[in-house]
C-alpha cells in the first residue's frame, strides 16, 4: 500500500478557450454552462466522488469567475432565503463546501507541463491527482477512482487511455502498451501527438492522471516540444525511466468538453438523465426529428 492516501487533486485551468470564441472573450472556458452547471464543477465533483478533498485550481488572467463561483456569496443567499427558495439556496452554499479549493496563477502559458509544476508547492511529497477541465465524465464513471485503486495497488503513476481510430491519433498523446488485462497496461513509451505512420499504438491519453511526486522532478528536466511549451506528456515519457508508469483503458463516459460536438453532445445526454428534465426533452427531440428533419 502507498505511505498516502490521495487526497489532492490540480486542475489546470488557464487556458484561453480560443475554440469557443467569442463566448470566452470576456469569460473562461471552464464557466460555460452544461445544463445548468458550469463545466468546471462537474470535474471538481467528479473528484470529490472519489475521495478527494483538496483541490488547486491552476488558473489565468481573467479568470476570477472561477473563484466566485466556488465561494459563499452572501448577498445571493440572503436573496434567496427571503424568497423562500430553499432548494437553490441549499445548492449555492453545497458549492461553497465541496472541498477545500486553492488557487494559483501559471503566470504564463507556457503549457500543460509548466501548469502542473506550478502545482509542486502544493501538493508537497504526495501522489496526486490531474484532471483537465476539457474532460466531462459521465457522473456514474469509476474511472478516476479505479485509477485511484490502480495506483495504490502498483504504487506508480496511472494514466488514462481510451481507443481512437488511428488517423484520429496525431491530435493526442499515445502510448506503447505492454498488455496486462483488459483495462491495464504498464506503458513502454510515450509520444505526444504523432502522425498516424509513426504512432506506436491506437491508445490515446486522456484528461485524467494519478502522478507520484516524481513528475515534479521531470517536468524540471523537460524542454520546450511540440508548440515550443513544457508538453506533459514529454515528462512522463523522462518519468518512465526512472518508475513504471501504467495506463487504465475505459471506453464510456467522456465528453471532450473543448469540442464544440462534444460540448453539445454532453449537454443533450446529461440533460436526458436529469430527473426534471429528461422526460421533456426527449418527448422534444423525438418531435424534432421525426416532424422537422424529416
Amino acid at each position: 500500500m502507498p505511505e498516502h492516501r490521495i487526497t489532492k487533486a490540480v486542475i489546470p485551468a488557464a487556458g484561453l478557450g480560443t475554440r469557443f470564441l467569442p463566448a470566452t472573450k470576456a469569460q473562461p472556458k471552464e464557466m460555460l454552462p452544461i445544463v445548468d452547471k458550469p463545466a468546471i464543477q462537474y470535474v471538481v465533483e467528479e473528484a470529490v466522488r472519489a475521495g478527494i478533498d483538496d483541490i488547486l485550481i491552476i488558473t489565468g488572467r481573467s479568470k476570477r469567475s472561477l473563484e466566485d463561483h466556488f465561494d459563499r456569496n452572501f448577498e445571493l443567499e440572503y436573496f434567496l432565503e427571503d424568497r423562500g427558495k430553499t432548494a437553490d439556496l441549499a445548492e449555492v452554499r453545497r458549492l461553497a463546501e465541496l472541498a477545500d479549493i486553492h488557487y494559483v496563477r501559471q503566470g504564463e502559458p507556457l503549457g500543460l507541463g509548466h501548469a502542473v509544476s506550478v502545482a509542486r508547492k502544493h501538493v508537497g511529497n504526495e501522489p496526486f491527482v490531474v484532471m483537465l477541465g476539457d474532460d466531462i465524465m459521465d457522473e456514474h464513471s469509476t474511472v478516476l477512482s479505479d485509477m485511484m485503486k490502480t495506483h495504490d495497488e502498483t504504487g506508480g503513476s496511472v494514466i488514462a487511455l481510451s481507443e481512437f481510430p488511428i488517423e484520429e491519433i496525431s491530435s493526442y498523446g499515445c502510448v506503447d502498451p505492454e498488455r496486462i488485462t483488459d483495462q491495464l497496461v504498464r506503458i513502454n513509451r510515450i509520444v505526444e501527438k504523432p502522425a498516424a505512420a509513426e504512432a506506436p499504438s491506437n491508445l490515446a491519453v486522456m484528461g485524467r492522471y494519478v502522478f507520484t511526486p516524481g513528475i515534479f522532478d521531470a517536468l524540471l528536466e523537460t524542454r520546450p516540444g511540440v508548440g515550443g511549451e513544457i508538453q506533459l506528456t514529454d515528462a512522463i515519457e523522462l518519468l518512465l525511466q526512472t518508475e513504471d508508469v501504467h495506463g487504465w483503458v475505459f471506453t464510456d463516459g467522456r465528453f471532450d468538453v473543448g469540442r464544440k460536438i462534444d460540448y453539445l453532445r454532453a449537454t443533450v445526454e446529461i440533460a436526458l438523465v436529469r430527473s426534471d428534465l429528461g422526460d421533456e426533452f426527449r418527448e422534444y427531440l423525438v418531435d424534432l426529428v421525426q416532424n422537422r428533419l424529416t
